[in-house]
């Protein structure tokens, strides 16, 4: 293990309940139970529009950690941190988490698009390694990002073993955890829903409404307008998402781009069949057997897709099995912990 200590950096609160800070949490757990410790460090909020004071804040931050410290960054910050990477790239031993690049979350204009683009890529140049959470992801960073292939070292988030969930119920529960924003397409799957009023199901909706609370209204009014407010319950964050899974029978989350999508392979941990749209890291971790990937932003290709589910309790059952079988093949916690133990290694002997 390193000789010196390593530090994990990340914007905000660890506690934020999202896939990619969970990703960050349960990495600094596993690391130390492979016995690298790891200290915390919460930078100010900075992306996609830093101002001044947070970023002098977290230049101060860096410039106190000791000289050749490993400090691994959430992209999160580190997309919009490349004079800072410069400055500090000879001295610190700088290692990039990049769950997806920040240029492609939804709803940004152009000129934030370019920017964080522009800021990402440069700031990408000055990392050690860059550690990412799927092979699509590896690949946009280097097509779309110019990121060295070698420099680049997946480490797919794990999942723990699970009971399977019944699927069983005669009114079909479908299941969405996500943030309300608008990357995940609620908007979608919600227009889809109004179409299928005919069908016996009931939808919860876990997840924040915090990050984008205006778009967070616009779904819920949505629901209001499409008389679907006794269907579709807004359940909010939950502490437990397990017990959501257990008592689901459809997953359904139409994103339009998830670098990995951590909550598709909790789905399928607990053998429960998968809709969702073909993008990003999707199809790679839900094979066609487990579940139904329609076009991005293609409301009608999911409500056929819901429709076919919803009306085939034969269909159901195929895609439970395919989804348990599938669960047998996901990684765990540990294995991604020690990708990431043996590049810090590498990183720590240069």
């Amino acid at each position: 293990m390193p000789n010196f200590p390593i530090y994990f950096a990340y914007p905000g609160d660890l506690d934020t309940p999202t896939g990619g800070y969970r990703y960050d949490r349960r990495l600094i757990a596993e690391l130390g139970n492979l016995g690298v410790g790891v200290k915390p460090i919460s930078l100010p909020h900075c992306a996609p529009d830093p101002d001044p004071e947070s970023l002098k804040s977290i230049e101060q931050t860096l410039a106190a950690l000791p000289d050749q410290a490993i400090v691994m960054v959430d992209g999160l910050a580190f997309a919009v941190m490349d004079d800072l990477a410069a400055n500090e790239s000879q001295r610190l031993k700088i290692v990039a988490l990049c769950h997806h690049p920040l240029a492609l979350e939804t709803g940004l204009d152009k000129r934030q698009q370019d920017r964080l683009r522009e800021s990402e890529q440069r700031a990408l140049t000055y990392a050690r390694a860059t550690i990412v959470t799927s092979e699509p992801t590896q690949q946009i960073l280097i097509d779309q990002f110019a990121v060295p292939p070698e420099t680049i070292v997946v480490a797919r988030p794990g999942t723990d073993p699970v009971p399977y969930a019944p699927c069983d119920g005669d009114l079909i529960r479908l299941l969405t955890v996500a943030s309300l924003t608008r990357r995940k397409a609620h908007d979608v799957l919600i227009d889809s829903l109004a179409e299928l009023a005919d069908f016996p199901w009931r939808a919860r909706f876990v997840g924040s409404g915090d990050f984008d609370p205006d778009w967070a209204a616009n779904l819920q009014a949505r629901v209001t307008d499409l008389g679907l407010s006794e269907r579709i319950c807004f359940a909010g964050p939950v502490e437990d998402t397990q017990t959501e899974y257990q008592q689901a029978d459809v997953f359904v989350l139409p994103s339009r781009f998830e670098g990995y999508g951590m909550v598709f392979a909790e789905a399928l941990a607990a053998g429960v069949t998968v809709v969702a749209a073909r993008v990003g890291a999707v199809p790679n971790l839900v094979p066609e057997e487990a579940g139904l990937l329609v076009p991005v932003d293609d409301t009608p290709a999911l409500t056929e897709a819901l429709r076919a589910i919803l009306g085939d309790a034969a269909l159901r059952r195929r895609l439970r099995d395919g989804a348990r079988k599938a669960a047998a093949h996901l990684p765990r916690w540990n294995d991604t912990a020690a990708i990431v133990a043996n590049k810090l290694k590498e990183i720590a002997k240069v």
